[in-house]
């Protein structure tokens, strides 16, 4: 089983920045590992923002997510973290991170199997 959980969230005004931190657990091999931050606007529908592999690093952004955010891990503390700068309104969600054994790293939900709960990220003036 993988357990996940989200923290950093909250409530911030446009231009500021937040950044969520996943930690995780994982019995899979870290080189086949990719770990994704999606999120859910209401009456939207989940999408992806940006995934990473585990092992080496690579990383994968949804079109026109690369200009504001920024995802990276840190293996030692079983950590991925999304990096979220100049924040808008349109921005506020709730956000989640889910891991996968998957090939390659995508930024599809369905693909995803072990989810967390998910953190609220709210942008107003």
């Amino acid at each position: 089983e993988v357990d996940l959980v989200e923290s950093g969230g909250g409530s911030v005004q446009p231009g500021e920045s937040l950044r969520l931190s996943c930690v995780h657990s994982s019995v899979y091999s870290y080189n086949r590992n990719c770990v994704g931050w999606f999120r859910q606007a209401p009456g939207k529908a989940r999408e992806g923002v940006a995934s990473i592999y585990l092992g080496s690093g690579d990383t994968f952004y949804v079109d026109g997510m690369r200009n504001r955010f920024t995802i990276s891990r840190d293996n030692s503390e079983s950590a991925v973290y999304l990096q979220m700068n100049r924040l808008k309104p349109e921005d506020t969600a709730i956000y989640y991170c889910a891991a996968a054994l998957i090939s390659p790293c995508t930024n599809i939900p369905r693909d995803f199997k072990h989810w967390g709960q998910g953190i609220q990220v709210t942008v107003a003036s």
